[in-house]
């Protein structure tokens, strides 16, 4: 059977990501702190460059990332974590993100080169908004492929007398494998679950871009916060095919194709299917950069789907290439 769909209006331009960082390079600021931000992150670097961790006052938890590639062969890592701010004295936070590599070597205080053995790091000054616990952060980090350390930490500003309450602080450190995306075999980004996906009148400025790192170009994905869904919701699914042959007209050849499989007491039973999408030199728009990567996805009404468990298999065919390679997507469906 084949179930009825609708397919994701995508924007091709700009997929080709950057961020702004705090030390794009190791000393090399490229934001501009404030003097409060600035006392923020001195007090948060020596937090971090002490012997043993920071506190987890706030129940700081990582809630997951996706990728997609970046600028220059690096790759573009939008991240979430959560905290719980209803222990708060008050309603900002600083956000401090910071990249290592894994197993690098601790600095050398005595060491004449203080460069730090980060990749990335920046920080953010935020206000609470509302009392919803968990509180949710969204924010970005650029690298090339590697092992690496993720460490986060949001922190309250420091009492301003000795009689107020310390600061609550939430930290965790989250190791993460950044795959290459730019080695040229077939590949595609992460499989982006969204609550929706909003057109955009233009691309956003690197500051917006900041604080809302899915947006993509003229496009912006709301990640799903549960792949938990009831029956009057729609799955809507997104992602990029990296690295298609192209023909002699620059255009590539590929087959998307969708499966539904019901989960049923570890056993799977295929339930049904939507009409392949092809991305050819037909169906794609002129001049369009393949670099960039092929769009794709698509929103599926699941008012059909019975109650249940479900994995949706995404069958990616490059046929100039004869490769192909699978995505999975797990889900339930709930009663409305």
């Amino acid at each position: 059977m084949v179930i009825r769909r609708r397919a994701v209006a995508l924007a091709c331009a700009g997929l080709l990501l950057a961020s702004s960082t705090l030390r794009a390079q190791p000393r090399e600021q490229v934001r501009r702190l404030s003097p409060d931000e600035k006392k923020e992150l001195a007090s948060i670097s020596a937090m971090l460059g002490s012997a043993s961790a920071p506190a987890n006052d706030l129940g700081l938890t990582w809630v997951g990332s996706d990728l997609l590639k970046a600028q220059g062969t690096k790759e573009y890592v939008p991240f979430t974590v959560a905290f719980d701010p209803s222990g708060m004295t008050g309603k900002k936070v600083s956000v401090y993100w910071r990249v290592v590599p894994r197993n690098a070597p601790p600095p050398d205080p005595k060491a004449k080169d203080k460069t730090p053995v980060w990749v990335f790091e920046n920080l953010h000054s935020l206000e609470v908004q509302g009392t919803a616990s968990p509180f949710k952060v969204t924010r970005s980090f650029v690298v090339a492929a590697g092992d690496y350390d993720v460490y986060v930490v949001a922190k309250e500003p420091d009492p301003r007398k000795k009689s107020d309450p310390p600061a609550r602080i939430g930290f965790l450190r989250q190791p993460l494998t950044v795959p290459d995306l730019w080695n040229g075999e077939l590949n595609t980004s992460s499989v982006i679950v969204a609550d929706r996906i909003d057109p955009l009148p233009a691309p956003l400025s690197t500051k917006e871009q900041d604080a809302r790192p899915y947006a993509l170009g003229t496009m912006e994905l709301v990640p799903a916060s549960s792949t938990k869904l009831s029956k009057r919701n729609e799955l809507s699914v997104f992602l990029l095919v990296y690295n298609a042959r192209v023909d002699a007209a620059n255009a590539p050849d590929v087959m998307v194709e969708y499966n539904f499989f019901a989960v049923q007491n570890g056993t799977e039973k295929f339930f049904n299917k939507t009409n392949p999408q092809a991305l050819n030199g037909q169906t794609l728009p002129p001049g369009f950069d393949t670099g960039a990567g092929l769009t794709n996805g698509q929103t599926v009404p699941l008012a059909s789907f019975p109650e249940g468990d479900y994995r949706l298999e995404i069958k990616v065919t490059d046929k100039l290439a004869t490769k192909s390679l699978t995505r999975d997507v797990k889900f339930s469906v709930a009663g409305s």
